[in-house]
């Protein structure tokens, strides 16, 4: 007995061969292959269509044991009486003369001319491959970034744009490479990168579009310090420090409140390590950006006079309601605690969330007078007019513009 005469391929086509670059595909990028050939045949069963308006059900079998494809138009077997769609019905007398076993209701698969299928599957078998190549490279890099929020990644500075001032980073290595931008906005001030440089960012979020992932990294962000130091200080990373609070101003200075969980372990020299060793690998990091770093406390008032060093605190006064406090310092540490443009408060009231009013030691509540605050009760000021509480000259109220009331990073 004869064995089976193999079926020929259709002109056009090879489909060993696209089973091949599938199998080439999955082994280096990763490229589920049934996801590949899920595509060619979504593509070919719409061409076919596409030159077919009357045809409606068009089934394609990919076999990959026997690396083969097939195209089938399917018909519905009828009675005599209600064939009246040619291209997607089929007679019963018809289809008994195809197999015994049909009935009415049944489905019919009619193989599609070979010639015609190579040609389909030709003009666009390639196409789809590239397409859907992207496509899968497009989600792997969402499901790669996404799962890398709120880390730090090194990337290799590629080129600059002159006009925006984004810088191109290539992250990551040979064909797994993705080349995202780093935006002006989030650079730090001041720094100057060079192509080649390798630079540390942090992954602020993933979002996807229809151009693919969207990738937003930054330098200035907060979770970079903490990351940092959690790359640096094992007593961090493996949760014996909490950092509970950071509030920044990049390229400038950062402060940043720790806690231990054990009260074996200093939360400050452990951040600060040997000589100052770990801290100062950071700051290099940072490109010589100022590191405050305080001891954390659940008491509001103890964590605020902590949050002004270097400055000392004489005294916190909580307000009876609100976030807001008064803190006095001495006379000669009131420009220290205020800082430069108001940077050491500011930090503060962003670090602890608290609204901070700076006073010197030596100032004085003005003494209210009994007669006035009674002719106040009754006065009635013109309309228009506002009273104005007078300060005496050289006296400082720090209450920084645009501080949350919540800390600027909290972790």
């Amino acid at each position: 007995m004869k064995g089976k005469k193999k079926q020929k391929e259709p002109a056009g086509m090879n489909p060993a061969e696209i089973f091949a670059a599938l199998a080439l595909l999955e082994k280096e990028r990763g490229i589920p292959q049934s996801f590949m050939m899920e595509k060619i045949i979504q593509a070919i069963t719409t061409a076919y269509k596409r030159d077919h308006d009357e045809v409606e059900n068009v089934i394609v079998e990919a076999d990959e044991e026997h690396q083969t494809l097939r195209m089938f138009v399917q018909k519905t077997v009828v009675d005599e009486e209600d064939y009246v769609d040619p291209f997607n019905e089929m007679s019963l007398e018809e289809a008994k003369a195809l197999s015994a076993k049909y009935e009415i209701g049944d489905t019919v698969n009619i193989p599609v001319d070979k010639t015609e299928f190579g040609r389909i599957a030709a003009g666009n078998g390639k196409q789809v491959i590239i397409q859907g190549l992207r496509e899968a490279e497009r989600g792997m890099i969402y499901d790669e970034f996404n799962s890398k929020q709120h880390e730090i990644l090194t990337g290799v500075v590629t080129r600059m744009d002159p006009r925006t001032g984004g810088v191109s980073l290539r992250i990551g290595t040979g064909t797994e490479s993705t080349e995202v931008l780093l935006m002006a906005g989030e650079q730090v001030p001041g720094e100057v990168l060079a192509e080649g440089m390798h630079v540390k960012v942090y992954v602020v979020d993933v979002r996807r579009s229809t151009r693919g992932a969207q990738i937003l990294i930054s330098r200035t962000h907060p979770g970079l310090v903490k990351r940092l130091f959690e790359l640096e200080v094992p007593e961090i990373f493996d949760g014996t420090v909490e950092v509970r609070s950071i509030a920044r101003e990049a390229g400038s200075r950062t402060k940043m409140a720790v806690w231990s969980n054990d009260e074996n372990v200093d939360p400050i020299g452990a951040c600060v390590g040997p000589r100052g060793q770990r801290v100062a690998g950071i700051v290099e990091e940072l490109r010589g950006e100022k590191i405050d770093i305080i001891k954390w406390s659940e008491d509001p008032a103890e964590f605020i006079a902590a949050a002004l060093a270097p400055a000392d605190v004489v005294s916190v006064r909580m307000a009876e309601e609100g976030k807001a406090c008064r803190c006095v310092v001495p006379d000669d540490q009131l420009s220290l605690a205020i800082g430069k443009e108001g940077q050491n408060a500011r930090l503060a009231a962003r670090l602890t969330g608290y609204k901070i009013d700076i006073k010197p030691e030596s100032y004085q509540e003005p003494a209210e007078d009994p007669a006035s605050e009674e002719a106040g009760e009754t006065e009635e000021l013109p309309a228009g007019e506002e009273a104005v509480r007078e300060e005496p000259a050289g006296e400082v109220s720090e209450e920084p513009a645009g501080a949350p009331d919540a800390p600027e990073e909290t972790l």
